[in-house]
C-alpha cells in the first residue's frame, strides 16, 4: 500500500483488521472473565440439576395417591418427614404418606411428584409452621409435576459454552454451577497510547500561551478501558524524531500489543512521527475519505501494529472509534467488532463535503421510529458536541446534502435507559 493513497473508510478498516490477530489465552478467576471472550470450549463434569429436587415449597408425594384429589374431595396423607434444601433425606415414602419439602431440596425415595403447599390445608402463610401429622391435599398431580430431574438443564460431558462466547453474568452463573473457578479467556489487549506535539502539557499544569492540555492521551486511554483493554500511557513526545522514537521503544519494551498515537501523521513541517515510522518500515500513510479525520498511519513499529490518528481531539476520537476500536475488539476475541447501528430519521437539513461524514447527534425514539438531531457545531476541535452526543450519524460518501426527514444510519455510542 503506497503512502498518501486515498482510501474509503471500508477499505482502510479492511486493511487494519487484516493485520491484527486474536491474542493468546490466559486463565483467570471466574469473576475476572466477565465481559471477555472464552478461548476454549467448556464442558460439564456434572449433571445440572445433579439430583431430582423440588421446584416448589410443598409436599413430596406419590402421584397415584392423590390422583382424585380436589377441594371438594381432598385426599388425606400421613406426614412422615420434613426435608430442607441441602438435606440428604434418609426417609422413603410409602403409599399414603407425604413429606414436607422446600424448593431445591432432594426428592425422597418413593416420591415422584410435589404438591405445592398452597394446594394443601397447611397454614403456610402463618409465622409458625409446625410439621402437621396429617395433610389434606386439594389437587391431583401426575408423576413429574414440580420436580426437577437430573440433567434437565445440562448433561455431564455436554459442551455448555463454545470458544468465542462472550461471558455475561448468566455465563458466570452457569460456570459457577459447574464448579469452574478459573476460565481460559482471550488475553486483554495492551495498548500503548502516545500523544505528540511540543504544544502539549499535562492536565495538571496551568495553561500558558501556545500550550494546550493533553486531552487525547486521556481520551484514547479511556476508550481502551471502555473496551476492556489495558491502556499503557506513554505520555507526550515532543516534536523531535528522538523523542518519538524513545517513547515508541519504551512501549516495545513493556510489551504492548498495539500502538496508538495522535497527531504527527499529517504533512506539516513538524509532523515527525511520519519520519520515525518511515525508518521503521512497513507503515503506510493514508488519506481516508472521512470527516472528521483524514490522515491515518497504519502498519507496524518493530513488529507491533501501529495506528497513527489525527491530532484534533474529535478527529482522534472518531478515528479511534472507526479503526482502533474494531482492531482492539478483534484482538480481544470478539467476532462482532463494530458499533450497533440503527436507522434514524434526521430532523434537520445537513450539508457535507462529500466525504463519509460522522456527525455527532442525539438519537431518541418517537412513535414513527428513531430520530436524530445534531449536537451543534461539528468542528473537529469541539469536544463538547461529542459529550452531548449518544450517536454518530453517518452521511455516506458522495452525498453533499441531506434533507430533513431522510433516513440515515446512526452508530450508537450509548444506549440510554428508557430510549431503546
Amino acid at each position: 500500500m503506497n503512502s498518501q493513497e486515498d482510501l474509503s473508510v471500508r477499505e482502510a478498516l479492511h486493511l487494519v483488521l487484516a493485520r491484527v490477530d486474536i491474542l493468546p489465552s490466559e486463565s483467570v478467576p471466574l469473576l475476572d472473565a466477565l465481559g471477555r471472550i472464552l478461548a476454549a470450549p467448556v464442558s460439564a463434569a456434572d449433571d445440572l440439576p445433579p439430583f431430582a429436587n423440588s421446584a416448589m415449597d410443598g409436599y413430596a408425594v406419590r402421584a397415584s395417591n392423590v390422583s382424585g384429589a380436589s377441594r371438594e374431595s381432598p385426599v388425606t396423607l400421613r406426614v412422615v418427614g420434613d426435608i430442607a434444601a441441602g438435606a440428604d433425606p434418609a426417609l422413603e415414602l410409602t403409599s399414603g404418606t407425604a413429606a414436607r419439602i422446600m424448593t431445591g431440596a432432594p426428592l425422597p425415595a418413593g416420591a415422584d411428584a410435589v404438591v405445592p403447599v398452597e394446594d394443601t390445608d397447611e397454614q403456610w402463610r402463618g409465622k409458625e409452621r409446625p410439621l402437621p401429622a396429617v395433610l389434606n391435599v386439594f389437587r391431583a398431580v401426575v408423576a413429574g409435576d414440580y420436580v426437577r430431574y437430573p440433567g434437565e438443564d445440562v448433561r455431564a460431558g455436554e459442551e455448555v459454552l463454545s470458544a468465542g462466547k462472550q461471558i455475561r453474568p448468566q455465563e458466570i452463573g452457569v460456570l459457577a454451577s459447574l464448579g469452574i473457578s478459573h476460565v481460559s479467556i482471550v488475553r486483554r489487549p495492551r495498548v500503548g497510547i502516545l500523544a505528540t506535539g511540543d504544544e502539549l502539557i499535562d492536565v495538571s499544569m496551568p495553561l500558558t500561551k501556545g500550550k494546550i492540555r493533553n486531552s487525547n492521551g486521556y481520551a484514547q486511554a479511556a476508550q481502551v478501558l471502555a473496551l476492556g483493554g489495558v491502556p499503557v500511557q506513554l505520555g507526550v513526545a515532543g516534536d523531535t524524531e528522538a523523542a518519538v522514537r524513545e517513547k515508541l521503544d519504551e512501549a516495545v519494551g513493556v510489551g504492548v500489543d498495539l500502538l496508538v498515537s495522535s497527531a504527527g501523521v499529517s504533512v506539516g513541517a513538524y509532523d515527525v512521527v511520519k519520519s520515525v515510522l518511515d525508518e521503521a518500515g512497513g507503515v503506510s500513510f493514508w488519506r481516508v475519505r472521512m470527516r472528521p479525520g483524514k490522515p491515518l498511519a497504519f502498519g507496524a513499529y518493530r513488529g507491533i501494529p501501529y495506528l497513527g490518528l489525527p491530532g484534533n481531539p474529535v478527529s482522534a476520537m472518531v478515528s479511534f472509534e472507526t479503526f482502533a476500536r474494531p482492531a482492539i475488539r478483534k484482538m480481544a476475541g470478539h467476532s462482532n467488532v463494530e458499533r450497533p447501528s440503527v436507522p434514524v430519521i434526521v430532523l434537520e437539513d445537513i450539508r457535507s463535503d462529500g466525504r463519509e461524514s460522522y456527525l455527532r447527534a442525539v438519537v431518541t425514539r418517537e412513535e414513527r421510529g428513531y430520530v436524530a438531531h445534531t449536537t451543534g457545531g461539528q468542528g473537529s476541535h469541539m469536544m463538547t458536541s461529542l459529550v452531548k452526543a449518544n450517536a454518530l450519524v453517518v452521511v455516506p460518501e458522495g452525498v453533499t446534502a441531506v434533507a430533513a426527514g431522510t433516513t440515515l444510519a446512526a452508530l450508537m455510542i450509548d444506549w440510554p435507559g428508557g430510549v431503546f
